[in-house]
């Protein structure tokens, strides 16, 4: 029922709550795009007839980051360690992160960074015995190995799994890593992921050529034209 304000004209009916929330993103939402209508002017403007220039600064950044990638793979490995292991620690905390945790144990066919026992890192799987969460001593199911004749998920085919010795945890989770099994990854599709890069490579170098192209075409016209006093004429 909608309320009356004090000169009998009702006011407008208060939002449902399950739609308050959507106004923060709303608003967010908004100022993104005016950011970024801003942005992308900023840039055009700013670049001109330089665009040729900044594709071409990109992908010679990006040239140089996979050479980086390659001579320093060993620091990246530790990165990368060093990433999954702290988001192994905020599993519970965002459902976001911890789909994306789900997908890449499930896909690559691991278990934490290195192994199941990274799982200690978390406050809910840690084997401490001041741990009174049921799923002590466990990993998620994304870890377990999924028969294929399966229906219906056990979402907790993980628990106290890891209070077994390590072969007999092989019969019911995987136990390598996803550092490895993302390595091992990459290898078996090198191929395919070459061609994506040099795929994008090549768009960029297109895009190169395209800009110069547009630059000169611009050059040639305003070569046509002579600036006076009240504005610009043609050359005859």
């Amino acid at each position: 029922m909608r309320a009356s304000s004090k000169d009998g004209i009702p006011s407008p009916a208060p939002l449902p709550l399950q739609y308050l929330g959507l106004l923060p993103r709303l608003k967010f939402l908004q100022r993104g795009r005016v950011l970024g209508a801003l942005f992308l002017a900023i840039g055009l403007w700013a670049w001109g007839e330089k665009f040729s220039v900044f594709l071409g600064l990109i992908f010679f950044l990006e040239l140089a980051t996979g050479i980086l990638a390659f001579v320093f793979k060993d620091w990246i490995r530790d990165q990368l360690n060093l990433f999954i292991n702290n988001n192994v620690k905020a599993y519970r905390d965002d459902i976001d992160l911890q789909n994306l945790i789900d997908f890449a144990q499930e896909y690559w066919s691991c278990c934490g960074a290195r192994g199941p026992n990274d799982w200690n890192l978390n406050i809910y799987f840690n084997c401490t015995d001041v741990n009174p969460s049921r799923e002590r001593c466990g990993v998620p199911f994304s870890c377990c190995v999924r028969d294929p004749v399966e229906d219906v998920l056990n979402t907790q085919c993980g628990y106290d799994v890891r209070l077994k010795l390590e072969l007999e945890q092989q019969g019911f989770i995987h136990t390598k890593g996803c550092v490895g099994q993302f390595e091992k990854w990459l290898q078996d599709n090198l191929i395919i992921v070459a061609g994506i890069f040099v795929g994008i490579a090549l768009l960029q170098i297109f895009g190169i050529c395209l800009a110069q192209n547009l630059v000169s075409d611009i050059k040639a016209v305003k070569a046509n034209w002579i600036k006076h006093d009240d504005g610009y004429r043609l050359l005859k």
